[in-house]
């Protein structure tokens, strides 16, 4: 199922996934030593090896998509564990036969074990279960949701969003085309413009998630309206099983058995939304344990040298065009954060000395390790803009909102691409957000370490660090 939910928090979902994870191999094993702890029963190596190894191989669960955390069901987790506890007492059986092993241990003991661990596993793994669903619904944002096209599909998958609270996507209504009187609209469905209406009240009124559900026949309309609404964060689905385009992050799922392609939409969806912040926290708590030393020095020589503070706070936008403060070694003698704000340049007077040396080697940058860890920023990402040059690019450039799907990033694909510093053309920045979407597009955990391997060794070598 398509998950269009916004995460407010991913870490405690990220501890929760780990937990429900490793909790069944581990209580199979503490229940194991605890009863041989109590019949006195010692294990060699290699059998305490094979077992343990056998436990963690059958047991332990592979991390669910958020929506089937949400809808679990007792009975079926249930019935998966005692299979899954059938499945490692048949191997343990043919393996104690062939070596003979079972028969050196008290049967009381074998038995209690094998009889009293699918019950603990039973009602912990449950007890995991429920607390993960409450973790997510405290974590999940409520969304608006309206539909382009108004048939039995989008009526439809607007009822199933209406009746599963648990989803947080409140449906606000439909555009068409065809008048009221023609659709034949159902007392629940709301009729709120035309299509031509929908961009602009997606603006105004803060749509995170729309469904286009027009025919294929309408093909020409649906890009024109995916180029209307390239100046928003909003995710995008479509409803009819085909492609099209120059989409971010397409991907096919079901939503109530209809076939729904998102179109635009964050690549951290579900997991990969976990996984992508417990690397950023990871990184981001070594490198600052590491670094604090130098992060230090460097505040007191910008003290000692120049007036004013240490740390530049500036507005940027980052997720979903919010506003955000960023955190940086001040390097000029200025803090500007208005309306107008000019770029800093390979000559520009108003760089301090040591400003020049830390942003020669991006030393100023560090500071926004803590953003990290705030969760206004990641470790890769598209690099925030500040808010001035964002009003303005977001005008001119054709998608350029669509890079604030994701948190926005210390180094990114295109820093490393060298589309960084000062953009004195439009077709710098417009290289840069082609990056910037290129890296919404192909996303993994293995292109955040090569973009972090790769920023690492230009550190010392990039012209455009100025």
């Amino acid at each position: 199922m398509t998950e269009p939910v916004l995460i407010k928090s991913n870490l405690p979902i990220a501890l929760m996934a780990v937990l429900q994870t490793i909790a069944p191999p581990l209580l199979a094993a503490a229940g194991m030593f605890a009863v041989a702890l109590v019949w006195h029963v010692s294990f060699t190596t290699s059998e305490l090896a094979v077992v343990l190894t056998l436990l963690f191989l059958v047991l332990m669960r592979p991390p669910r998509d958020l929506i089937s955390q949400l809808n679990w069901r007792p009975g079926a987790v249930s019935g998966a564990l005692l299979l899954q506890w059938l499945l490692l007492m048949l191997v343990l059986v043919i393996i104690g036969s062939a070596t003979g092993a079972a028969h050196t241990y008290p049967w009381a003991a074998i038995t209690l074990w094998v009889l009293g661990t699918p019950v603990l596993l039973i009602v912990c793994t449950l007890g995991v279960c429920q607390l993960m669903r409450r973790v997510i619904l405290d974590a999940v944002s409520s969304r608006k949701v309206i539909f382009a096209g108004y048939n039995r599909a989008s009526l439809t998958i607007a009822r199933t969003l209406a009746s599963n609270a648990a989803l947080r996507l409140q449906v606000e209504g439909f555009f068409d085309d065809r008048a009221a009187d023609r659709l034949k609209l159902e007392s629940d469905a709301r009729l709120l413009g035309k299509l031509t209406d929908l961009p602009d009240y997606a603006r105004d009124n803060g749509i995170d998630v729309i469904y286009i559900a027009l025919p294929i026949g309408h093909l020409q309309r649906v890009l024109d309206l995916l180029d209307d609404l390239r100046d928003t964060t909003t995710s995008i689905y479509y409803i009819p099983d085909i492609f099209m385009g120059d989409l971010i992050q397409a991907r096919s799922s079901e939503l109530n058995g209809f076939p729904v392609v998102a179109m635009c939409e964050t690549p951290f969806y579900g997991y990969r939304g976990v996984t992508k912040r417990m690397i950023d926290i990871g990184v981001s708590l070594c490198f600052l344990i590491c670094a604090s030393p130098l992060l230090v020095l460097i505040g007191l020589a910008l003290k000692l040298t120049s007036r004013g503070p240490a740390l530049f706070r500036q507005r940027r936008y980052g997720l979903d065009g919010q506003e955000i403060i960023v955190y940086k070694f001040r390097t000029m003698t200025v803090t500007e954060d208005g309306a107008e704000i000019r770029q800093a340049s390979p000559t520009d007077p108003r760089i301090t000395r040591i400003g020049r040396f830390l942003r020669r080697y991006s030393l100023d940058e560090l500071p926004q390790f803590i953003n990290v860890l705030q969760g206004r920023m990641s470790v890769v990402g598209p690099r925030p803009h500040a808010v001035a040059h964002n009003e303005l690019y977001r005008k001119l450039i054709k998608g350029y909102m669509v890079r604030h799907k994701v948190l926005p990033g210390i180094t990114g694909l295109a820093q490393i691409n060298g589309a960084r510093g000062e953009t004195v053309k439009l077709e710098e920045m417009e290289l840069r957000v082609k990056h910037d979407l290129d890296y919404l597009r192909h996303w993994s955990p293995m292109l955040d370490l090569k973009i972090m391997l790769m920023t690492a060794r230009k550190i010392f070598s990039d012209e455009k660090a100025y």
